[in-house]
């Protein structure tokens, strides 16, 4: 009967300790940062980028976030954009993450277009502040 005990006790220490948590939520780290619209499309697809066009940029808010971890084909989590265009994404573990939103893009076959970037989180306790994801309305 001990060594049933001590075959257990073995086999459940191999098992907990093969598994690796890769990235995704269940941690204490954090990614920031604001979505910017810095240009916007008319009806005859001219892109207008500056207030001499009638255009002013602004941070973007009520827009969706998308994060994928790690290698995954779809996104794990969205946000929205708070009124001043800040998006957070919290609990997360160490891994690689892509940050992306949807642009629109007059010239492109679906209208939309990606803006993306990839972090690194490497300590458990990282805030990671990204640059502005820059977009069109």
């Amino acid at each position: 009967m001990k060594r049933y005990f001590y075959f257990i006790a073995f086999v459940s220490i191999l098992i907990i300790s093969s598994c690796k948590n890769g990235p995704g939520p269940g941690g204490q780290a954090s990614i920031t940062g604001k979505v910017h619209t810095v240009g916007n499309w008319n009806s005859t697809c001219t892109l207008y980028t500056d207030s001499s066009s009638g255009f002013t940029p602004f941070y973007a808010p009520d827009y969706d976030v998308y994060l994928i971890y790690g290698e995954d084909p779809s996104y794990g989590d969205r946000v929205k954009t708070a009124p001043d265009g800040t998006y957070q994404f919290n609990y997360l573990r160490k891994g690689k993450y892509t940050v992306y939103v949807y642009s629109n893009d007059c010239l492109a076959a679906s209208g939309k277009t990606s803006v993306s970037t990839t972090v690194e989180i490497t300590d458990k306790k990282q805030a990671v502040q990204l640059s502005d994801l820059r977009i069109n309305k």
